[in-house]
């Protein structure tokens, strides 16, 4: 098992603050998301290029630092077709220098009908919707066998494919063998359903078998709402999630995502310690 975060929880700019924040953290793996850290890479078509991506990717292995996923999402069926489409042409040079960068995934959740604000709109549990998805997803799986990368997807409750079934049934329909799974139990949970997030996590590693991220979070329940908190301080029984993650994968990458500032090191070592005791 190796734990990770996103570059841009690390709460520092540019890619030498970073690196030497991960370091000080004990931290050798991160979910890079360029253009949400570093100033110089903006989120823009041709922002990164030959140069920039295979000296961020060693700078990253100088460190010892591994990148188990590439962030790059975006909104499939955002109502703004010209911004889908700038957002689709920086999927794919994503993918095109995904290797410099140190990994070969690159990864969107799958976007809402409110377009920003990425949260739940009938429309997201339309055929259309999906459908629209499936399309949008189909092209990139195209592009990135065209240059040897993956493309990974990932559910959430409020998204176009709200529940694992969903995520599944798109999968399917895309029938490409380079689509891959990011998996986060909290994404996929509600008002509706929360006191079923470990049955949520077994269909979910019942059902996919190339999950290559699992996102690591906690939560509580307040006033009629969910709340995102660090690993160990919420409602989440980590040695069940843990175990039932180890059996699954025992070299799985969790990332800690949303995991900040003075969390980060007790919440490595709350990880580090579920982990071997399971």
């Amino acid at each position: 098992m190796q734990i990770a975060f996103r570059t841009h929880d690390l709460g520092v700019r540019g890619l030498e603050n970073a690196i030497d924040k991960a370091n000080a953290c004990g931290i050798s793996a991160v979910q890079l998301v360029a253009y949400k850290f570093m100033d110089e890479i903006k989120y823009a078509p041709d922002a990164l290029n030959e140069t920039n991506s295979a000296a961020i990717g060693n700078a990253l292995k100088t460190a010892g630092i591994s990148v188990p996923l590439i962030g790059a999402y975006f909104n499939p069926v955002h109502s703004n077709k010209e911004k889908v489409a700038n957002c689709k042409a920086v999927f794919k040079d994503y993918l095109k220098y995904s290797k410099n960068l140190g990994c070969n995934i690159v990864g969107s959740e799958t976007g809402s009908f409110n377009d920003d604000k990425w949260t739940y709109n009938p429309l997201n549990r339309t055929e259309e919707a999906l459908q629209t998805v499936i399309s949008t997803f189909k092209e990139l799986a195209a592009y990135a066998k065209e240059v040897g990368a993956f493309v990974g997807m990932e559910g959430a409750a409020g998204h176009v494919c709200w529940n694992v079934a969903t995520l599944k049934r798109a999968i399917d329909e895309i029938n490409a063998d380079n689509i891959k799974v990011i998996f986060d139990i909290y994404n996929y949970l509600d008002a509706s359903n929360y006191n079923s997030y470990l049955e949520i996590l077994d269909e979910g590693l019942k059902t996919f078998k190339n999950i290559v991220v699992f996102h690591i979070k906690d939560c509580v329940f307040e006033v009629g709402k969910l709340k995102q908190v660090a690993p160990g301080k919420g409602m989440f029984d980590f040695d069940k999630i843990l175990s039932k993650i180890k059996a699954y994968d025992k070299n799985a990458y969790l990332v800690l995502e949303g995991t900040t500032g003075e969390d980060i090191v007790p919440c490595i070592q709350f990880i580090n310690k579920k982990w071997s005791e399971v």
